[in-house]
């Protein structure tokens, strides 16, 4: 089917949907109150929790969940789920619009892509691609950013405005569900209906920074008849942009704390390294523009730190993001105990990421592993001041690197377009025999997410190679370049010969049919034996397509090639849940659950997954569970058909500067120094990928004690408290390249295992860097979650309310396939991504008659980091504590604390109208300092923005 064809069915259903539920009234009439009298009243208890498909009251209390409610989401003041879902306190790192890269730096191992302004969830400190993510029980299709095929949802492809609750299992349930539930199910329950309309407009600001104005507009209504019900959503959401140059730790150096040392050697006035006739290395720089040839060497001098380029204020602190969506759903009853619904969503989002005009790096010494290694100065060259050809010849050449920065270009500006739509239909009834209830339902989902990137600012680096090479060569439209001539010298025309327009696009697919049937098996002496089981197909469909000139190699940016692929898989499930004992003293009830899944995947062959919990409810108050579960992760298409691609990973190479036997042994001349701070590293996919396995256990508490509960002080007070301990087998991920080049330095040997994929031409440069997806080893991590929550009675002062909920990460640990530890660990801070010890959130409320206020503290413990580049620096507080994890000397980063407040007013109108302003990071705390993060200073996954942001919002009910 055309992507046409497409869009008119899915905006075909859309109008299916609404016209359907408008039009159920009418027929509606005919149903008589012998329908409704049918309707068996055990179906008020018939409901379903997220960890459990079997349908009960008590199976709330079976798993760890978390619930947030539409109103706690109203109460964040935030525009994204993401974001929302981000700040829990089990949340780990993961993809927002805070963060810049766009493809500049390159492609991740896992072909995923880039993942430009998405949001992503990541649990447990597992990463986004095992976290599951389901929309009313059915899962969601995976996001594309164009730049590859990712295993992870782009919570940004699902409007706030369309969600009723958020369940959050945290436990692993492969079981239950299948792959990537291995940290944990996110299960967004959207609105199936409302009273009338409703409208809601919305804008915030960043007060303390020029830009990221937010703004939001929602419309919806719904409806109820007889027999049917609906509800549809229509959604606006625009982010501006701020620029990286808006504060000055980000704009001001590109390692804070370090001056130009640790930016671009790719300047305006260009960077030559080369040997003369003479046999002496010159590296030189220009003293600053001039007009027609350069002099050699009156207009030189000789290249030092202080001619470094700082691209920091070039790049974005908030990227731009604009998203417009469209919800409908509906159900009707066919009979009294058959439903039918359908539901759609389309959303658009556009959004923008920004970098530095894109460097010309030529030359062996350059790097890159591409044409741009084999690219020299002719002679004949009418800008070269030489007299002389620089050859860019491996064996007999002369040029070691030439470095430019053509201003004159722009910035490189990549623009993701990307839509999303899916479809989902499907019969849901339930029936009757004797005392006992049965319950069924069959679905079938079809989704798509489709994305476009426009790249400006890049070059061909075959018209490079032509316009600098000999000038009978250069004919036609080809026009010969001034690489020499500093800023202002590169012409239109010669922009317009080397420039062109990058078009990337890809696309992620699913669809699945499911059909589940539950209810009791037969009665034992403390209840029920109750069941659910079930069937599910899915496929997968994903490509990546990069632009042509990409392709062929002769782009001047990072280079890639074309991924496509395709899987399904067939699965079975069976669980059950046993009450073994009851009313008995010490036990109010004791329940055994048991499920299993098996899976066939067309890709590897099957799998089992098992799963087993305990629910002991000791008395009224008090019920203890735990679980003990297998599970897995298939490899996504990324993973297994990703082609060779290329990560400009910001490394340290240890024999910069450094004059040792090991660097000698690995054949780095003495005075061999690191010209750029980023070191281009090949990845790629991997056919042979085995399933990731798992192993976890849980155990936990809800207390809800009686003494709390209706009484002058309290309503309402639950404690919780939970263990988690999660074992991740065969994990699919690359060794940490700075890690991997660390160990190959230290082993001296260019046969050691670490060395394996490294090597260095005869400058010392290091010029290939396979870093490709394995079976990598073993991930474990452990820790507490804990939790309070009070609502106190109502009085004349109103009524308040308290919640605490808190993630202790005791252990984290991944071991390597060479059985190495990997350096990633609880309290570091490591590429752009941080795992505190404590992170906790505590909110506080009041309600009074019209008024509600709520203040919200979220807290994130301290961190270290190593001082990598910046060590030698005053930045780098402890030179001296040097680890295995932190080689350079260690950086702390304090504890954190945010406050927002939020206070809301309903006018007393006979137009039911709330006002609400809030204000995010009140006392406008600015993030630590980062000296290993990738842009701007400072980790964007775990960290506000330096500002306050303040908003405002109406809602309007009609």
């Amino acid at each position: 089917m055309n992507p046409i064809s497409r869009r008119a069915l899915y905006i075909s259903t859309l109008a299916m949907a609404i016209v359907t539920a408008l039009s159920a009234p009418a027929r509606a009439q005919d149903a008589t109150a012998q329908d409704k009298s049918q309707q068996p009243v055990t179906k008020l208890q018939a409901i379903e929790v997220t960890g459990s498909r079997i349908k009960g009251a008590d199976m709330a209390t079976q798993v760890p969940v978390i619930t947030i409610t539409s109103a706690e989401i109203r109460k964040a003041g935030l525009t994204s789920i993401g974001d929302i879902l981000q700040q829990l306190s089990s949340s780990g790192s993961a993809l927002n619009t805070k963060f810049n890269s766009a493809g500049n730096f390159g492609f991740p191992p896992d072909g995923s892509g880039v993942g430009s302004g998405s949001a992503t969830l990541d649990l447990r400190n597992l990463g986004a691609k095992r976290v599951l993510v389901l929309v009313d029980g059915l899962r969601w299709v995976n996001e594309s950013s164009a730049s590859g095929v990712s295993a992870a949802v782009d919570l940004n492809t699902i409007p706030t405005g369309i969600i009723d609750r958020i369940e959050i299992l945290q436990d692993g349930a492969s079981s239950l569900y299948g792959s990537d539930a291995i940290a944990g199910v996110v299960n967004i329950i959207t609105k199936r209906t409302q009273q009338g309309g409703a409208a809601s407009i919305y804008y915030g600001d960043y007060n303390n920074l020029k830009g990221g104005a937010t703004r939001n507009a929602d419309l919806s209504f719904g409806g109820r008849t007889d027999r049917g019900e609906y509800f549809v959503d229509f959604n606006y959401v625009k982010q501006d942009s701020i620029g990286s140059g808006a504060w000055a730790q980000s704009g001001g150096q590109c390692v804070p704390g370090t001056g130009l040392a640790n930016c671009s050697s790719a300047t305006p006035t260009g960077r030559f390294i080369f040997n003369d006739p003479s046999g002496q290395t010159q590296d030189i720089t220009l003293n600053g523009p001039v007009s027609g040839a350069a002099n050699y060497p009156a207009d030189f001098h000789n290249f030092s730190t202080a001619d470094r380029f700082n691209f920091a204020p070039y790049n974005l602190l908030l990227t731009p993001n604009e998203r417009k969506s469209v919800f409908a759903q509906t159900r009707y009853n066919l009979t009294g105990d058959i439903t039918w619904y359908v539901k759609g969503l389309y959303n658009r989002r556009t959004s923008l990421n920004q970098a530095a005009p894109e460097p010309i790096f030529l030359g062996p010494g350059a790097g890159t592993g591409g044409l741009a290694d084999t690219v020299g100065v002719d002679v004949t060259n009418p800008y070269n001041p030489l007299g002389y050809t620089l050859s860019a010849d491996p064996a007999n050449g002369n040029l070691i690197m030439i470095g430019r920065r053509p201003v004159e270009g722009g910035p490189r500006r990549y623009q993701q377009d990307v839509d999303t739509y899916y479809f989902a239909t499907g019969l849901q009834g339930s029936f009757g025999i004797g005392d006992h209830d049965y319950y069924w339902d069959v679905n079938f989902a079809d989704g798509s997410n489709k994305a476009t990137q426009t790249v400006t600012g890049t070059y061909n680096i075959a018209h490079i190679q032509r316009a600098l090479g000999p000038l009978a060569g250069c004919t036609g439209t080809c026009v010969p370049l001034n690489i020499f001539g500093g800023p202002g010298t590169i012409t239109p025309a010669m922009l317009q010969y080397i420039q062109y327009i990058e078009h990337d696009s890809s696309e992620n697919k699913i669809r699945l049919y499911t059909a589940n049937f539950s209810g009791d098996l037969f009665d034992l002496p403390a209840g029920a034996l109750t069941f659910a089981t079930g069937y599910e197909h899915r496929s997968y469909n994903g490509s990546y397509q990069p632009d042509a000139v990409v392709v062929a190699g002769e782009s001047n940016g990072v280079p890639s090639l074309p991924t496509s692929g395709s899987y399904s898989i067939n699965e079975y499930y069976l669980e059950v849940n046993a009450p073994l004992l009851k009313d008995l003293p010490g036990v109010k009830s004791l329940d055994l659950s048991a499920a299993t899944r098996h899976s066939n995947y067309s890709t590897f062959g099957g799998t089992t997954n098992s799963k087993l919990g305990l629910r002991w409810q000791v008395f009224d108050d008090l019920t203890l569970r735990s679980t003990v579960a297998q599970g897995f992760r298939a490899p996504s298409i990324g993973e297994l058909f990703g082609s060779p691609a290329r990560f400009d990973a910001t490394l340290q190479d240890p024999c910069s500067g450094v004059t040792s036997a090991n660097c000698a042994a690995l054949g780095v001349p003495a005075g061999y120094a690191q010209p750029n701070p980023q070191i281009s590293v090949r990845t790629g996919g991997n056919s042979a990928l085995k399933p990731e396995t798992s192993r976890s256990t849980t155990v936990g508490a809800v207390y809800s004690p009686g003494w709390a509960a209706g009484n002058a002080w309290s309503q309402k007070m639950d404690f919780t408290v939970g263990y988690y301990r999660i074992k991740i087998s065969n994990s699919i991920q690359a060794l940490d390249a700075q890690t991997k080049l660390n160990r190959c330095v230290a082993s001296g040997d260019p046969g050691s295992v670490f060395c394996e994929g490294i090597h260095r031409n005869a400058t010392g440069n290091i010029d290939g860097f396979d870093n490709t997806l394995q079976n990598l080893g073993r991930v474990n991590t452990s820790g507490y979650d804990f939790g309070v929550s009070w609502r106190g009675p109502q009085s004349g002062m109103g009524q308040f309310n308290a919640n605490l909920q808190g993630t202790y990460v005791s252990a984290y640990r991944a071991i390597n396939g060479v059985g190495a530890q990997e350096p990633r660990s609880v309290g570091l801070e490591l590429t752009d991504s941080a795992i505190p010890r404590l992170s906790a959130n505590l909110g506080l409320g009041w309600a009074r008659g019209a008024w509600t206020v709520d203040y919200k503290l979220r807290y994130m413990s301290r961190l270290k980091e190593d001082c990598a580049s910046a060590a030698g620096f005053a930045i780098c507080s402890h030179p001296n504590e040097i680890t295995p994890t932190r080689p350079n000397g260690t950086h702390d980063l304090g504890a954190t604390a945010y406050s927002d407040l939020r206070a809301s007013w309903k006018l007393p109108l006979s137009l039911d109208v709330t006002l609400t302003a809030g204000i995010n990071n009140l006392f406008d705390r600015k993030p630590p300092v980062c000296v290993s993060c990738s842009l701007n200073g400072y980790d964007a996954s775990t960290y506000d923005l330096p500002s306050r942001f303040t908003y405002l919002q109406a809602d309007f009910r009609f």
